[in-house]
């Protein structure tokens, strides 16, 4: 069962409505009830509880529409080079695939926005519920450890994808605020407060895998694994003692799905990756929650699908979002990942999405997010209504880390290591790998990197750390600057390494200053 956020949000805030609506004053001097203020809020642990729904809620902007045809996830996606677009409708998405993208681009105020107000939502949680008093401290410790997740959450995206940027750890209450107008904080303090946040987080007592779409510890203690694996590359450079730091961390993780196979793991096949049915369960170790029985349906499925005519399912599809031709060849012979609607990739589909005979689309789309409740399947008609998440945090990703950052920390793979990446290439039936020195274990962990983690937002923080690019014409890795995106035939530049500041930021904020080269 997921977590229903908003009518949870809903029911709560009406709640606190009421409870505080009740007294002895006359009439004449109540106060208008419906005039809710943090100073008026939080003063019950009903409130705790909408108070952390709503910082949930607030994680969705990440699917909200950035102009025609667009979504605000794909910014994560679109500078890979792994990636492509059948529209020339959105000029800013068009941008961000082209590389010439600056701070007006909508994609670009939009993320920096949202994570924003998610921080802000979730810097008032943390700020008044430890006030709220009588309040049952294992409730109060909870739903401070998962505000302190999300709060982390969104400032590890803040920080690879701009840099220095302003810490607000405080509600902003008036234009005096001296963080109304924020200065930029260097990484090094970014980074130590997204840490200090996870191990607060990690520190709470949450169950290690939660079914309802809350914060698990398991999906904490990746989220730390993987924050010390960026510390240890670029740009901070903090090299063997995090990567020491996030192997012992992801090992914890593994360490609990080998004695709990049944709640924590990798699904057996990939279908089970993209069925609703399964969202929070055993791989999915965080999402972004939909629930479109609550209004809150998952808004991606058109992204992915071809454009207009022919359909393919119910949903019209605007192909914002499909794979280049190069990176989908790019898979080892015989790998399931690439296998027609069996992997994550499909050249055909069945006709309205339910019916023969089977149109060939003539090229690869991606069936990574591909919801067939929403979009039919054979003698099923869609719904056009999604209730799939948008991924985090996977299991797979937690063994990939584990085994780069190992190899990394001791100078070579041990027996754990092998087995974290074998565990990938076997459910993709390929050969177990042996026998390999760190530098060609390292690639190979990166190539299954690029193969198994691709269209989930994480590869563009890949090619950030690393400096290093796949390349799917030699199987190998170019450096970051120079390296030639095959889906526009450009090279990605210096600049490219941040991105801009919003441009409508630093013209009501005389205190940023812009990234290089924008």
């Amino acid at each position: 069962m997921k977590l229903n956020i908003k009518n949870i949000a809903a029911l709560l805030l009406l709640g606190g409505v009421l409870a505080g609506t009740v007294g002895c004053k006359k009439f004449l001097d109540e106060t208008d009830p419906t005039n809710l203020s943090p100073t008026s809020f939080y003063n019950l642990p009903e409130h705790a509880e909408a108070g952390i729904a709503a910082v949930y809620s607030e994680l969705r902007f990440i699917g909200n529409g950035a102009g025609i045809y667009s979504s605000n996830w794909q910014m994560l996606d679109a500078p890979t080079g792994i990636q492509s677009t059948e529209t020339a409708q959105n000029s800013d998405l068009n941008n961000l695939y082209s590389l010439i993208y600056d701070g007006t681009n909508l994609h670009v105020n939009q993320n920096w926005s949202g994570f924003y107000k998610v921080i802000a939502q979730a810097n008032l949680v943390l700020d008044k519920v430890p006030g709220i008093n009588p309040m049952d401290n294992a409730q109060k410790k909870r739903i401070l450890g998962e505000a302190a997740f999300v709060r982390a959450w969104a400032y590890f995206y803040l920080v690879r994808l701009w840099g220095d940027v302003p810490l607000i750890l405080k509600p902003i209450t008036s234009s005096s605020d001296p963080n109304f107008a924020p200065s930029r904080t260097s990484q090094e303090q970014v980074y130590k407060q997204i840490v200090d946040d996870l191990v607060l987080a990690e520190a709470a007592g949450l169950p290690y895998m939660d079914a309802t779409g809350r914060v698990s510890t398991a999906a904490i203690k990746t989220e730390l694994a993987k924050v010390y694996l960026t510390m240890a590359g670029q740009p901070l450079n903090k090299g063997t003692a995090y990567y020491k730091l996030a192997a012992d961390k992801a090992k914890e993780v593994i360490d609990y799905s080998t004695a709990n196979p049944t709640t924590l793991g990798l699904f057996p096949t990939y279908a089970a990756l993209h069925d609703a049915k399964n969202d929070n369960k055993l791989e999915h170790l965080f999402g972004v929650q939909y629930n479109d029985a609550a209004g809150a349906g998952n808004p991606l499925q058109s992204s992915y699908l071809p454009l207009h005519q022919p359909l393919v399912s119910k949903i019209d599809g605007i192909g914002t979002a499909i794979p280049t031709g190069e990176f989908y060849t790019s898979y080892e012979a015989g790998d399931l990942r690439a296998k027609n609607r069996e992997g994550y990739f499909f050249t055909d589909y069945y006709t309205d999405g339910f019916k023969m005979p089977l149109i060939n689309r003539g090229k690869p789309y991606i069936f990574k997010h591909f919801d067939i409740v929403a979009n039919g399947t054979l003698g099923t008609e869609g719904t056009s209504r999604s209730d799939l998440n948008i991924p985090q945090i996977r299991y797979a990703e937690t063994l990939l880390i584990y085994a780069e950052a190992q190899n990394r920390a001791d100078g070579a793979p041990n027996t754990a290591a092998y087995t974290a990446l074998n565990a990938i290439r076997k459910r993709a039936q390929l050969g177990d790998l042996a026998g390999l020195n760190q530098t060609t274990f390292e690639e190979a962990v990166w190539r299954e990197r690029w193969h198994e983690l691709c269209y989930e937002g994480i590869l563009w923080f890949d090619m950030l750390r690393l400096r290093k690019v796949y390349n799917e014409s030699t199987n190998g890795f170019d450096n970051f600057v120079g390296h030639v995106n095959k889906s526009v035939n450009q090279p990605l530049q210096t600049k490219n390494l941040l991105f801009p500041i919003p441009t409508s930021e630093i013209r009501n904020n005389p205190n940023l200053t812009q990234n290089t080269g924008y």
